[in-house]
This record gives C-alpha cells, structure tokens and sequence, in this order.
C-alpha cells in the first residue's frame, strides 16, 4: 500500500483557526476509522510527513503525539509509528463531541508536556528513572509528621479545617516570615503568600505581570516550568547565553533596550545545571535592577540543599530597593505531595497575587499547611535537612563515580555543590533525543537538555536527577547509561545521513 499517495491528499489551511497538527489530527483519524489506514499500517516518519504536508517537524511531533494519546497509533521504538490493532472508536455508531474544536488556542510546543509525562508516567520495576526532581520517598519524614501531629491533638482548632484566608493559614505566614527572617530575608506574615507549590507561585506572578509580547530576561539554560508558563502568556523572552558567569553586559543592554517587566533567576544550584551565582554577580545584579527598576523573581527551591558551603546571602537578602520576589517550596526539602510552597515579596504584590489567587483555588490544602506550621515551630526542619545533605551528597558522589567510569570520554559534567541534579554535556556526535531512544531499551530515563532552551535551541546535553534512588541503583543506572552513549555514538558514526528524531520517551 502506497501510504504517501493516500496521505497527499489530505489538505491543510493555515486560515483556519483550528491548528494545523488538530487538522493532521482530523485528517489521519477520518483515514483510520474508515480503513483508508488499516490497522499495523507504518505511517511515514514525522521528517518524510512534514515535507509532504509543508508543514514543521514540530506540528507532524505534536500531531502523532495526540494520535497515541487517543490509541489510534502506537509508537514502536527504532521501528516507526504504526496504526494501531485496534483503533479507538472504530465502527462507532454515535458522533464525537469535536472537543479540539471548541478550546481556546492553548500552548503547544515539542516538550510542551514533558512535564507531566515525567511525573505521570509509570515506571517498571526494573527501570530507573533519573528524569523526574523527585527526593526518594524513603527519606520522607513520615513518622516526625505523625509524631507532630498526634502531640498537638488535643489543641487543634477544627476551625483551622474550614475556609481560611486567601493569603494562607495565618500562624504558618507568621512562621514562615520568622523563618525567612532567622535565615536573612526580614519578612512579615503580610509579605508572604501560601501557594499550592512553587508553580503555582510563579504562574500567579506572571498572571499578575506579564501581558501579551511584554519582554522578561531568563537565563538559557534554566527551569523548563518558566519557559513553559511565560511562553503560554505570551512573553517574549530574552535569553542571557549560557555561561558559568552572569553576562551583565549583555544584562543591562536589555535593561536599556527593551524594558522588561522582570528578570527570572535560580541563583543557587539551578536547575538544569547546578550553577551558584557569585556574589559579585548578585551584588552587580542587584545594583543594576535597583538603578532601572527591575523586578527580580528569585526562585529558590534548593538553597537549602548545599552538599558543603552554603551559597552566598539570596538575591532576598541583598535586595536594597524591594524589587525581590522570592519563591519557596517545602517539596524538594519535605515531600513533593505536601504542594506547598510560598511568596515573599512586597504587601502590595502579595495583595495582587492573592486577588489571582482566589480565581484558581480559595486557598491551599489546610492539612499541608498545618503540618508545616508544626514542623516549623517545633523546629523540625532542621534535623531533617541535615539527614537529607548528607544522603544526597553520597548519591551525588556515587553519580559523579560512575559517570567518570562509564560515560567518558563521550559525556562529561561539573560537579553540582548542591541541588538535585548533575548537568551531563554530551559529545556534538550524539543526539540527546536518540540517545534517549536507545536508553529506554535499557531501561533507563533522563530529561534531554533541549527541554531547557527558549526558542527551540539544539542542545548536547542532559540532565540526571541523583536523588531518587540509592548509590547501587544510580551506579546501575549509569552502568545502563554509558551502553546507551556507546549504541548511539556507534551508530551516529555509521548512519549517512541523520535519522528521523522521535519524541522523547519519558
């Protein structure tokens, strides 16, 4: 069967409102449930399918992409995307709600939902996961929670588990902002905002900031939740270039040339690459915002997992003109299930937040917000964190062993002081995505460095979360990992000419 010719026919229109990939989408399930596709028919790699139709790679990705979401094909690896056995809704009598159809125009990229993917996706046992920021469960401080709780029983307020304010349960603000403040950055319970994690935070702040084409700086590489939700808002972004030093030249001419409403930052152990900013960066940085009055979002979910020194005073703590918007979680330091997080910034920005706030949810989980304030209070925080410091750094170092035994000279890296992550810079030969591929055979996974870049760069490098698993399974896992480096580099020096990409198997 001549697939091409069948698939020639199919006619796009760019005028339409509906998205090119939905109008791949349409086209290919008409085919499929009409038998013009019969099941286990090899449809056309998504390169072959772009050029055929004229369209992206990108838009033919996203357009098999919803297809195996609905069961209609099913990916094979190294073998293609095939129409599957049993195509859903095959031969049935009633008509579908056309659901693409009636939602507003949504965000969409290649890794738009990686994500969710990442933390969604069941795992088997035999795989080993470096993907997901997860801490291992087995460090979660379940039995100090329970002990907690069960000694404040009797003084529970049950008018503590109703409606509670916007802004968060009010004795956890007070502990939170004293806190915050024992560690440098002076606050009060009105400049802090309790938020359902760190996420939430910063989707609020640009909610409450960002319109349509308005300009923001972000470092490239950095943290794949701010691409995602300044881009589904519209912002164009400014990218610094990747470097171990903040390029404040380049910083300030975008200060003077395009006015951004704000700068986003990890200044300590960012995520993907583990960088710490130097303290004469942030002290220049500081005096830059405070001369144009820039906003700073500081987003700072692992300052408090340093594997040696701490990291210089926040941006928070040098702040001199109250431009500082601090982000916090407990996820990375407690457990990600609390989603629990907070804001610390000027009472009018927290006044503005809480105002978005009450449009997505009334208020955070009670129950979360309680067990913080007790661990807070009870100072049970501190004991935890010092168990975790030393865990981690053990899981970093055997990584870091095993990556020198097992990946060189194919991939290298620097050694992270803190945080969750080790930044590996692969050789130009190979192909993140195609070393993914060939991963997943091996029952491994990591996130492609490409996830981490505005405006669809091409990178060589991954990320590897060292937290999730002990130090044999993460020597296992790299074990794993330099079989797949020797695969792929094996078959980028045999292969004429480049193969298809495919999506990234999280």
């Amino acid at each position: 069967m001549d697939i091409t010719k069948t698939l020639s026919g199919i006619h796009l229109n760019a005028a339409l409102s509906l998205p090119l990939y939905l109008q791949i989408v349409t086209a290919l399930t008409v085919k499929i449930q009409d038998c013009t596709l019969p099941a286990g028919s090899k449809l056309p790699p998504e390169r072959e399918l772009s050029r055929l139709l004229g369209v992206s790679r990108t838009t033919v990705i996203n357009a098999y992409s919803l297809l195996e979401e609905r069961g209609l094909v099913s990916t094979r690896v190294g073998s293609g995307t095939f129409v599957s056995s049993e195509p859903a809704a095959t031969g049935s009598p009633s008509p579908t709600m056309p659901w693409e159809q009636l939602f507003t125009p949504g965000y969409k990229a290649p890794l738009s939902s990686i994500m969710r993917s990442i933390i969604a996706s069941p795992t088997a046992d035999d795989t080993i996961s470096m993907a997901a920021g997860m801490p291992d469960p087995a460090f979660y401080p379940v039995d100090m929670i329970h002990a907690l709780l069960d000694s404040r029983r009797h003084s529970l307020d049950l008018a503590d588990l109703g409606l509670i304010a916007t802004e968060g349960y009010l004795p956890l603000r007070r502990s939170i902002a004293a806190w915050q403040s024992r560690l440098g950055k002076t606050a009060s319970p009105e400049q802090i905002l309790v938020v359902s994690g760190s996420q939430q935070g910063l989707f609020l702040i640009v909610k409450s900031f960002i319109e349509p084409r308005d300009y923001v700086i972000l470092e490239s590489p950095t943290y794949l939740g701010a691409i995602q939700v300044l881009e589904a808002a519209g912002a164009r972004l400014l990218c610094l270039p990747s470097a171990g030093k903040l390029d404040l030249e380049i910083f300030e001419d975008y200060l003077i040339r395009y006015r951004p409403k704000f700068f986003y930052t990890m200044a300590d152990f960012q995520n993907p690459t583990g960088r710490v900013m130097s303290l004469s960066d942030r002290q220049e940085l500081i005096r830059l915002a405070a001369r144009h009055r820039l906003t700073i979002i500081e987003d700072d979910p692992y300052s408090l997992l340093y594997y040696g020194s701490p990291p210089p005073p926040s941006l928070k703590q040098l702040d001199t003109y109250g431009g500082v918007i601090h982000i916090g979680t407990f996820s990375k330091t407690l457990f990600p299930g609390l989603r629990t997080g907070w804001v610390h910034a000027a009472a009018p920005v927290i006044n503005r937040l809480a105002q978005e706030k009450q449009y997505v949810d009334l208020h955070s989980h009670n129950l979360a917000q309680l067990i913080l304030h007790t661990c807070l209070e009870e100072d049970a925080l501190t004991p935890h964190l010092a168990k975790v410091r030393r865990e981690y750094k053990k899981r970093r170092n055997a990584m870091a062993a095993a990556i020198r035994k097992y990946c060189s000279p194919t991939m290298d890296f620097d050694l992270a002081e803190g945080g969750l992550y080790l930044w590996g810079r692969l050789t130009p030969a190979i192909l993140p995505t195609e070393l993914l591929r060939q991963a997943a055979t091996l029952g491994i996974s990591f996130v492609p460095g490409d996830a981490f870049y505005a405006h669809g760069a091409v990178s060589h490098e991954i990320r590897l979360c060292f937290a999730t698993h002990d130090e044999e399974r993460l020597s296992e896992g790299i074990r794993r990992l330099g079989r797949a480096l020797a695969a792929t580099g094996a078959a980028a020096a045999t292969s004429v000419s480049p193969a298809a990409a495919g999506r990234p198997i999280i």
